[in-house]
């Protein structure tokens, strides 16, 4: 699979180390802003390692960058109105993506959406793209349909240079909280859900999920401790949408749904089992008392 990374700040830097130990991956070309001082160079230069052959591309050869290096699957995480623009020209070229970026508009989302009915090629949107935050997810859904009648509060930590607050992460976490509420009967607007954001330092990432009753407190969380945990996800997320069409989450990579399913399935057999050991059992009690 030959892949182009977009965006060559820290966490790209970060991730494009880790693809480049890859055996299954080639990483054929990197993209940064048009007129950094990083275009040009050779990668390993940028991200300060060996020289690799790879040169990096301005965004605005993108085109250029395509036809040169025939990428698969295109992995960016660079700044909202840069991702819309590269999602058009790569998409018009089948290129595959994957989108790590946060803090798109909903109609900027919907947008890159539209792209994939358009041109039947194929996106992974992960704002959330570290596998840990997804499994949190799933576990706030699942808590909020049980404790519908407890209180819930968002709370998120990054570093100081990171400018969406709240994070798209945070708005996510929020969002299935409301989601699972509503499917379970509880009244609630969208947007009700409370987000603390707090942008201090270098923190990489930190979301914890608060819920709280009259008698007592569950806390859900996830942190970050290295930007290797977001080429992680980046990685499997490429894997997934190579040669695929269509529109997906995270949700859809790691498969948690099915996950779930098989879950429910195995405890119902479970339940099945101990059932049928209950009635023997009392079937046995019953002969003896008879004999």
């Amino acid at each position: 699979m030959r892949v182009c990374l977009i965006g060559l700040g820290k966490t790209g830097s970060e991730v494009a180390k880790v693809l480049l130990e890859q055996d299954s991956v080639k990483l054929v070309a990197a993209v940064c802003r048009p007129g950094s001082p990083k275009e040009g160079k050779d990668l390993g230069e940028v991200i300060g390692c060996r020289d690799t052959g790879i040169k990096v591309y301005g965004a605005d050869k993108l085109e250029e960058m395509v036809f040169k290096t025939k990428p698969d699957v295109a992995i960016d995480f660079s700044k909202p109105e840069a991702t819309v623009k590269n999602a058009v020209i790569l998409s018009k070229l089948k290129v595959n993506m994957v989108i790590a970026t946060t803090g798109f508009s909903k109609i900027s989302l919907k947008r890159i959406f539209l792209l994939t009915k358009k041109y039947h090629n194929g996106i992974v949107y992960a704002p959330n793209i570290t596998l840990g935050v997804n499994v949190m997810m799933l576990l706030t859904s699942i808590a909020s349909s049980i404790l519908n009648d407890y209180d819930f509060q968002v709370s998120e930590e990054h570093h100081n240079k990171k400018k969406d607050i709240p994070s798209g992460t945070a708005l996510k976490i929020a969002g299935e909280i409301e989601k699972s509420l509503i499917s379970s009967g509880v009244a609630i607007k969208p947007g009700s859900v409370p987000i603390n954001a707090v942008r201090a330092g270098g923190i990489i990432g930190k979301h914890e999920v608060e819920i709280v009753g009259d008698e007592d407190m569950i806390s859900i969380s996830h942190q970050s401790f290295s930007r290797k945990a977001f080429a992680s996800g980046a990685l499997r997320a490429a894997k997934f949408i190579y040669r695929k069409s269509g529109f997906y989450e995270m949700s859809d990579v790691l498969n948690l749904s099915n996950i779930l399913l098989k879950y429910i399935e195995n405890d119902k057999k479970r339940q099945a089992n101990r059932k049928l050991l209950q009635n023997r059992s009392k079937n046995g009690q019953a002969e003896t008392v008879t004999s």
